[in-house]
Parts: C-alpha cells; sequence; structure tokens
C-alpha cells in the first residue's frame, strides 16, 4: 500500500512564504511524476506546478516566478516553496504522485494541506 503524507500549510500574511512537503511510502518500485495541485472554495482543482522524472518543470501561469517545486528521489519526496504570497493562493494544497508499486502504476493523492494567506 502506497501513502502520500503532507505537511507545511498553515496561516501566512501577504508576501509571506511557506514550504510544503509530501513524502511518499509504502511498496515504491518508482516514482515518474510528483506535482501538486490546490482547489479554492468553489472552485475546481488546479494544477499549481508538475515535476516529471528529468523532465521539464510546469507551473501555472498565476504562479510563476513566486512558487518552486523541488524533489528529492531519495527520500521519495517532493517541495513546493511558496514565496511572496497572495490570498488569492489561498486553497487546499494537494500532492500528487504517478507510482510505479510492487503491483500497479497509478496516480496517488495527498490529503490535502491548508493554506491561508491573510493579514
Amino acid at each position: 500500500q502506497v501513502q502520500l503524507v503532507e505537511s507545511g500549510g498553515g496561516l501566512v500574511q501577504p508576501g509571506g512564504s511557506l514550504r510544503l512537503s509530501c513524502a511518499a511510502s509504502g511498496s515504491i518500485f518508482s516514482i515518474y511524476t510528483m506535482g501538486w495541485h490546490r482547489q479554492a472554495p468553489g472552485k475546481q482543482r488546479e494544477l499549481v506546478a508538475v515535476m516529471p522524472r528529468g523532465g521539464d518543470t510546469t507551473y501555472a501561469d498565476s504562479v510563476k516566478d513566486r512558487f518552486t517545486i523541488s524533489r528529492d528521489n531519495a527520500k521519495n519526496t517532493v517541495y513546493l516553496q511558496m514565496n511572496n504570497l497572495k490570498p488569492e493562493d489561498t486553497a487546499v494544497y494537494y500532492c500528487n504522485m504517478r507510482i510505479l508499486s510492487t503491483t500497479q502504476l497509478r496516480d496517488y493523492w495527498g490529503q490535502g494541506t491548508q493554506v491561508t494567506v491573510s493579514s
């Protein structure tokens, strides 16, 4: 069984920074794509950033030059460094990974972590 556990959300003032982490555990053979999505109240879930293993990173236009995704393959962990946060960044953030386990290849999602940007 594979699990993704997120951490690092919270309340921050506009202009502040947060760093999210998401660690995968279980019967993992290999992890391909790692990414972050978010969902604000009343809105659809949207892509924030995605990082394929060995490929080009993609960011949503709204977070370019403010957010940075990175991964530590040895720790099966993906990070999202968020700088210069804005109130419109308020959302539940979900990590996701495409993982090849000992039994199947599929997408997994974290439980979500709340990020609130407010003064």
